[in-house]
């Protein structure tokens, strides 16, 4: 799963880590905004971290061992991460309600997809990134430093640095200085 190939996520180890992620969730999602020792508790429970982050509930995820983030992480309301494969953020990402980052994926070929094999790819985020709401960033994508997607942003392919990018698929509608 990790090395990109192909896998079936109802494997019995799989499964087993995806309902403790869902637990971490389901807590997390449950507790009061102003319990935050107990939210930073369950965050670190969550993504096996001693880094702080804010995420405001509702959060979805998949593992959350598999994501990394540095420091000045934000997530607002509505997030999901989908973390089959490593999702991998700098300091200072920000993501506004409703955002999904998904590293899976499912074959093109019917049979292949109904036989339940999927495939994830890792995505990777620089440091100083602000998503907008609703954005969506597909496996196996690469985000520079300093980049602001914009709302409603469908992210298929690589993003640079210093950028402005916007649209379905998103684009670099201009640089920052």
């Amino acid at each position: 799963m990790l090395a990109g190939e192909m896998y079936m996520p109802w494997d019995a180890e799989l499964t087993k880590d995806r309902i403790q992620a869902k637990e971490h969730c389901f807590q997390l999602n449950q507790t009061s905004p102003t319990q935050t020792i107990a939210r930073q508790d369950i965050i670190r429970a969550l993504f096996s971290m001693t880094d702080e982050a804010w995420i405001e509930s509702p959060f979805h995820c998949d593992y959350g061992y598999n994501i990394r983030f540095g420091k000045g992480f934000y997530i607002n309301h509505g997030c999901t991460l989908l973390d089959a494969a490593l999702i991998t953020f700098g300091d200072n990402c920000l993501l506004a309600p409703g955002v999904v980052i998904s590293t899976a994926g499912h074959p093109l070929d019917a049979t292949e997809r109904a036989s339940g094999l999927e495939f994830a790819k890792a995505i990777t985020i620089g440091n100083d990134v602000w998503f907008g709401a609703n954005v969506t960033v597909c496996p196996g994508v690469t985000i520079g430093n300093n980049v602001v997607i914009g709302a409603g942003s469908v992210v298929t392919k690589d993003l640079p640095s210093n950028t402005v990018c916007v649209g379905s698929p998103a684009k670099v509608i201009r640089e920052i200085e």
